[in-house]
C-alpha cells in the first residue's frame, strides 16, 4: 500500500503543479471563458448563483473571521436565486466580472468531497476499473468534487435525508471523510479564484454525464478510509459519513 500511496501522492502534487504552468491569459479573454465554463455548468441543469470573491487573503463579504472567504454565495436567497437562465448568468457574469459562482445540490445533482489526495487515487481507480466518472474538480489543492445525479428528491419522501445529516458547507475542517452535499447544500464551481492565489478548476468538465452517486461510493469511502488511516493526526470527530458511524 505504501507504494500505491507514493504514486498517488504524485498524481495529486501534479494537479495544481500543472494549474500554476498554464500560461496566463488578458483579462478579456478569462472573463469570455469564465462565462463559457458558467454557461456550460448550467447547460448541464446544474442552476448557479453569485458568491464571494478573495480579497488578498479576506473575503469580499467583509465579515470579521469568515469562516469560508470566497466560498459562500453573496445571498442569503441562493436556493432560490440559484437558475440555468443563460441570460441571467450572463448579466451576473458581466456586471459582477470578480465574483465566484455557486451551484446548489440536490435539485439536479449531488456533490461527493473528498480530500484531494483520496480523490486522486479513487478517481485514478474508477477511471481504471470502466466506471462512468461525471465532472470533477480541484477545489484549492485541498479537497476534490465528484459530481453526480442526485439522490435527494426520490419519490418517497421517507427515503430522503437533509444534508445536514452528513455535512454543512460552512464546515470547511480539513478531516479525511467524504462529505455527500445533497439538498439544502452547495459547492463552489469552477472557475473560482480563492483567498492565496488558489484557484478551482475542472479536472474533468460539465460536459460529462452526471453517474449514479452508488456507483462511485465504494471506491470513494475506501479511498478516505486508506487516507484516514495514513493521516492518524486528523481529528477523528470531524470525519463524515460513512466513516464516523
Amino acid at each position: 500500500m505504501g507504494d500505491d500511496f507514493g504514486r498517488y501522492r504524485g498524481t495529486a502534487g501534479r494537479i495544481p503543479q500543472w494549474l500554476r504552468r498554464r500560461p496566463k491569459k488578458s483579462a478579456e479573454a478569462e472573463g469570455d471563458d469564465r462565462e463559457a465554463l458558467l454557461q456550460a455548468v448550467a447547460a448541464a441543469g446544474m442552476p448557479i448563483a453569485p458568491a464571494a470573491h478573495p480579497l488578498g487573503y479576506r473575503c469580499s463579504c467583509e465579515r470579521i473571521g469568515c469562516p469560508t472567504p470566497a466560498r459562500h454565495p453573496i445571498s442569503f436567497a441562493w436556493q432560490t436565486q440559484s437558475t440555468t437562465d443563460s441570460a441571467q448568468i450572463e448579466r451576473w457574469a458581466r456586471s459582477q466580472p470578480q465574483a465566484n459562482f455557486i451551484t446548489a445540490t440536490g435539485l439536479v445533482h449531488d456533490v461527493l468531497d473528498v480530500p484531494l489526495e483520496a480523490g486522486s487515487r479513487a478517481l485514478e481507480r474508477l477511471l481504471e476499473a470502466g466506471i462512468d466518472v461525471g465532472p470533477v474538480a480541484d477545489s484549492g489543492g485541498d479537497r476534490m468534487l465528484f459530481f453526480t445525479a442526485t439522490r435527494g428528491t426520490p419519490e418517497d419522501e421517507d427515503e430522503w435525508w437533509p444534508c445536514e445529516l452528513d455535512c454543512h458547507p460552512e464546515t470547511m475542517d480539513e478531516h479525511p471523510g467524504l462529505r455527500w452535499h445533497c439538498r439544502g447544500s452547495y459547492v463552489l464551481v469552477p472557475p473560482a479564484r480563492l483567498p492565496g492565489e488558489l484557484t478551482q478548476s475542472w479536472l474533468r468538465g460539465p460536459e460529462h454525464p452526471l453517474p449514479d452517486p452508488l456507483t462511485l461510493l465504494e471506491i470513494l469511502t475506501d479511498a478516505c478510509a486508506r487516507y484516514a488511516g495514513e493521516n492518524t493526526q486528523l481529528d477523528p470527530h470531524a470525519v463524515a459519513w460513512p466513516l464516523g458511524r
